[in-house]
């Protein structure tokens, strides 16, 4: 069987603890602001933040709407606990619903973004009043698929997780003392009832990791992926979202 991405957390904490400290520094701040969703990424996220600048250093926003699973929301509240850092509740839902109100038929991808966005404007605005910084939560998987939305949750002054895959963020959590119930749930962004990253993409991380690692770590070109027993439609399936969503990954183009 194929080895997919590992770290070892010991190496790289301290590399990560000493970005967050860097960039933090470097905008002259030193706070961050994060949003918490109950989630592995956000929470694996705070708990770096804590480590590197302390629980006064870090607050918490839990931005749930209507359709948000109560479950999540509980476990937000249950990571900004474990962590003692300052927290406060955004109820997105009468600002979305508003917006929504002239656009009855908008579908729920439609909808979804909003939220993200929605989520993301609120955060800088309670940045400006706690003088922080946005601290990013995204990780290189979600970033080569396009399993983001653009000015909503890939918005950030600065993302600690941005160069470690899915698969390696769950390594990370559990050293770093992320409660075992959110390391072991699935990955959502909990953007509508029943949603799970897995079920919308189509695909595990397990199996997605693997092949991105191989494509891009190992640079195996699709003959090399073949052989080494990747499906070949699979293989087409990850180039081509790699490809269609490069343009999330830099800032807009300009002529010139």
């Amino acid at each position: 069987m194929l080895d997919g991405p590992t770290i070892d957390p010991k190496e790289i904490l301290p590399q990560l603890l000493d970005f967050i400290r860097k960039r933090t520094a470097a905008s002259g701040r030193h706070r961050l602001v994060i949003g918490l969703s109950g989630g592995l990424d956000s929470t694996t996220s705070a708990y770096l933040g804590v480590r590197a600048l302390g629980r006064e250093n870090l607050v918490g926003y839990i931005m749930p709407y209507t359709t948000s699973s109560a479950e999540s929301t509980k476990d937000a509240v249950l990571v900004a606990g474990e962590l003692g850092i300052e927290h406060g509740t955004v109820d997105i839902t009468p600002m979305v619903d508003a917006y929504f109100r002239s656009f009855p038929d908008a579908s729920k991808v439609r909808k979804g973004n909003f939220m993200a966005r929605m989520r993301m404007a609120i955060l800088y605005d309670r940045s400006e009043v706690q003088d922080a910084l946005v601290l990013g939560t995204g990780n290189r998987t979600e970033a080569l698929l396009g399993y983001t939305t653009l000015w909503g949750d890939m918005a950030c002054a600065f993302t600690p997780l941005g160069s470690l895959y899915k698969t390696q963020v769950r390594q990370l959590a559990a050293p770093l003392g992320v409660p075992q119930k959110i390391i072991d749930k699935p990955p959502s962004a909990d953007l509508w009832a029943g949603q799970t990253d897995e079920g919308e993409l189509g695909l595990t991380y397990e199996e997605v990791d693997k092949l991105l690692y191989h494509m891009f770590d190992l640079e195996y070109d699709n003959k090399a992926l073949k052989k080494a027993g990747f499906d070949s439609a699979f293989i087409k399936r990850v180039r081509n979202m790699v490809a269609a969503n490069a343009f999330k990954r830099q800032m807009p183009d300009r002529p010139g």
